[in-house]
Order: C-alpha cells, then structure tokens, then sequence
C-alpha cells in the first residue's frame, strides 16, 4: 500500500541553528543617537524622573538619590557616566532601576537608578548576533561593553552594558571623575 502522506521538506539546518538557539532578553535604551542595552533581568523598573536630592562632594554623573517607596537609591546619569555631553532632560528621560550584583560576604542585590534619553523596547538576541567589543576604540567605554549586538531587521548595533562594572558603587566615586559644581566654590 502507497504511503499518500505528504514528505516532510528536508531541513535548513541553518535556520534550525538560528532559531533555535538560545536568546537573553535585553532592555534597549537610547543615549542621544547612541544604542545600548541592559539585561532585562537586571530591570527592577522604570519610572519618571523624580525629584534627586543632590549629594555633596560626588561626581557630576551620580546626581544624587531618591526616596523610592522608602527605599533611597542612587541616581547615576547614564549619558554623562559614558562620558557624553550633559542634555537637558525632556518628557521622555526616565530612570531605569537595576539591579547591581552585590560585593562583598554579604553579596546582596544593589539597586541603581540610570537616567536615560529614551526606552525603548526588549529585545531576544542570540550569541550569533554578539560580536565581541574589540573593536571599539576607547578602553574605557570597551570595559563597560560585554559585546555589540547586530540587530539586522532594524540595521542596528547595540552595545550590551556590563552594569556591574560601568555602575559599581566602589567605582561611581572614583576621584578621576569630574566634580559636581558643589566640589569648585
């Protein structure tokens, strides 16, 4: 007896490879024309700007701290801690509240907050679409970069934050960066 039942297409095994392979789920964010993005598990969430409460004698990236549902958080202006210029801030800058792997015996989560320019959506990206961040040509922006994302459909490279390391507590305060105008009178 003829078997009628229609034959299976042989696989692509390409596009089995892509497909299938493990994705992590990033947070993409906008510095001025610049792409980045977060873990999304390292989100907590994102909220409004708030009124910060300046600290004194701190870098002019950390901006100060908030009163979040009574927990106070620092504020880290992610534009200038890359070493962007300062831009006024505008309907669409929000802080983003992360979540920073503890040092330490303790190890506890940190919670952060980053300013940003603009959210913009969660992405899946594969370790086929990471490149590694060699070829970026500052040393110090490269040691924040875990890699640069080739996000094909829309023509865009993304760099992945390391935020432990670009907002670690230890780090944020070190005397190379610029002073808050507090720090010159």
């Amino acid at each position: 007896m003829p078997n009628d039942a229609p034959q299976a297409a042989p696989k692509d095994e390409s596009m089995d490879e892509f497909h299938d392979e493990p994705k992590v789920r990033f947070l993409t964010l906008s510095l001025g024309a610049e792409h980045y993005a977060v873990e999304a598990l390292r989100v907590r969430e994102i909220i409004g700007l708030l009124d910060i409460t300046p600290l004194p004698r701190t870098p002019a990236h950390v901006r100060g701290v908030v009163n979040l549902r009574g927990r106070i958080i620092p504020i880290v202006d992610l534009r200038m801690r890359l070493g962007m210029a300062e831009v006024e801030y505008t309907g669409r800058t929000c802080v983003v509240v992360l979540e920073l792997n503890g040092k330490g015996e303790e190890e506890e989560l940190v919670l952060m907050g980053a300013i940003v320019d603009l959210v913009n959506e969660v992405r899946e990206v594969g370790a086929s679409q990471v490149d590694p961040p060699s070829t970026l040509k500052s040393a110090e922006r490269a040691a924040f970069v875990t890699g640069l994302a080739k996000l094909e459909d829309e023509g865009l490279v993304v760099s992945l934050l390391d935020i432990d390391v670009l907002l670690d507590p230890s780090q944020l305060m070190s005397a190379a960066a610029p002073t808050t105008p507090s720090d010159v009178a």
